[in-house]
């Protein structure tokens, strides 16, 4: 296993009434008694990276814990592109993930026993459980990584590149589901979109019903995957959150503008720390369509980019990086890469380049409209001969196809079928194609300049 360096490290478990428990870690021991239900806990000091080491635990019995290593532990969680495993043993059978790229050369080449992943039991309940099953910890070799989340892995072998310290991935997601499913029922009592289902379904916990005697499809109910793969990790000691979800709520999205940060307090809080909490903004999917269109996918990243207000958040972008035919695109390695950008950012304090451009302002002056950015690194980059993905829009609220122009680091944006812009959009589209970057080649991130209410407004 992998604990987490450089924090108190809690360590829990169940025992009988009035048993003494020992916990015996590199030379010095702790104890700790049960209390109500038999539950005790110990915590072990701030300790640096290192192993392994032995970890004991004696009450009636022993219990011996070999090849424990020190390093960094994060938590990696969503719906189906967090699940995607490096290479699905059921390929190509139908249901199967698809192939990562070069998914024969990565896994041949994942030899980092240093890299730890702890796989968690798919379990939905009504009540938060204490318990899951899960698999053991699983050390990270070309027998092994293809069982690893693919993004996971990517982040994980970027950053013990970067700092060469264990790394251990606590994987618990589960593919197609919405973001309600992962909150607790006590944070979404407070939304009163979920609030009335919820009670519900805790009056059913309490009766002893389980959601899969109720339910199809149980698992996308409010809450019963925080209660089942959530709950049950809480206090495991961890650097931060990896996060990839959304696709299941693109029919909401402006409802996700609420349950986003919700869920990101709502799981600082269960820990009692400002977790790091980094997630992936949608990938393009769907068909490219040729004229500018409302879009609920668009306004699910826009939603996404909206939690950034919150402290010790990071987004890496993925909207060129999809695949119109399959919501489930095989290039992992740049998403891996770009999430572990945004933690040496947000999470190791390091002053790299993590995001592309991001828009600024605007001002207009006739009929031009002059966008500036943040976040440029060493100065914007177009990939290929014409800037794509603007629309513009006047007052009518129309948007038409769009003149980019650089000058300098901003940009000049026209249209001669809009005399009177008021409404700058880029890569506003379920797949769009816009080819600004920066030139650490990192995708300027989608925006609009209006806030005219969206196609998803109001649904629930």
């Amino acid at each position: 296993m992998v604990l987490q360096r450089e924090t108190k490290v809690p360590i829990w478990g169940w025992a009988e009434p009035g048993e003494k428990v020992t916990i015996s870690f590199q030379g010095k021991t702790y104890s700790a008694a049960p209390g109500a239900g038999g539950k005790w806990q110990a915590t072990l000091p701030a300790m640096p990276a290192g192993g392994p080491y032995t970890l004991t635990i004696k009450g009636q019995n022993t219990i011996t814990l070999e090849d424990v290593l020190i390093g960094d532990v994060w938590l990696a969680s969503g719906q189906s592109n967090m699940e995607m495993p490096l290479r699905d043993k059921n390929a190509p059978a139908p249901g199967a993930y698809p192939v990562v790229l070069n998914a024969e050369q990565e896994v041949a080449a994942a030899s980092f026993p240093k890299i730890r992943q702890f796989t968690v039991q798919k379990e939905v309940a009504y009540q938060p459980r204490s318990e899951n099953q899960g698999s053991a910890w699983m050390v990270c070799s070309p027998g092994t990584a293809g069982q690893f989340s693919a993004v996971a892995y990517f982040f994980a072998r970027d950053l013990f590149q970067q700092y060469n310290i264990p790394i251990g991935l606590i994987n618990s997601p589960w593919g197609g589901t919405p973001a309600e499913a992962w909150v607790s029922g006590e944070a979404l009592k407070q939304l009163p979109d979920f609030q009335a289902r919820v009670v519900e379904q805790e009056k059913l916990g309490q009766q002893g019903v389980q959601p899969t005697e109720q339910v199809k499809n149980a698992q996308n109910l409010p809450s019963v995957l925080y209660n089942g793969m959530i709950a049950p990790l809480i206090p495991y000691a961890l650097k931060g959150v990896i996060w990839y979800q959304g696709e299941s709520n693109t029919g909401r999205s402006y409802q996700y503008r609420t349950l986003f940060p919700t869920l990101i307090k709502d799981w600082r809080s269960r820990w009692g720390t400002d977790l790091p909490f980094l997630f992936v903004q949608l990938a393009n999917f769907t068909k490219a369509l040729p004229e500018p269109a409302e879009s609920g996918w668009a306004e699910l990243r826009e939603a996404q980019a909206m939690a950034l207000t919150l402290p010790r958040t990071g987004m890496a972008v993925a909207v060129d990086v999809g695949d119109a035919s399959d919501i489930h695109p095989a290039n992992k390695q740049a998403v891996g890469h770009r999430l572990a950008l945004v933690a040496r950012n947000v999470a190791y304090g390091e002053k790299v380049v993590a995001s592309g451009p991001t828009y600024e302002s605007m001002s207009i002056k006739g009929n031009q409209v002059r966008l500036k950015f943040r976040n440029l690194g060493s100065g914007l980059q177009v990939k290929g001969d014409t800037i794509k993905g603007f629309a513009i829009a006047g007052a009518d609220k129309k948007f038409y196809w769009a003149t980019a122009t650089q000058q300098g680091q901003e940009l000049l944006v026209t249209s001669a079928a809009v005399p009177n812009p008021v409404a700058v959009r880029y890569d506003w589209a379920n797949n769009p194609k816009g080819n600004l970057y920066n030139k650490e080649g990192l995708p300027a991130a989608p925006f609009r300049t209006d806030q005219w209410e969206g196609i998803t407004a109001g649904r629930k």
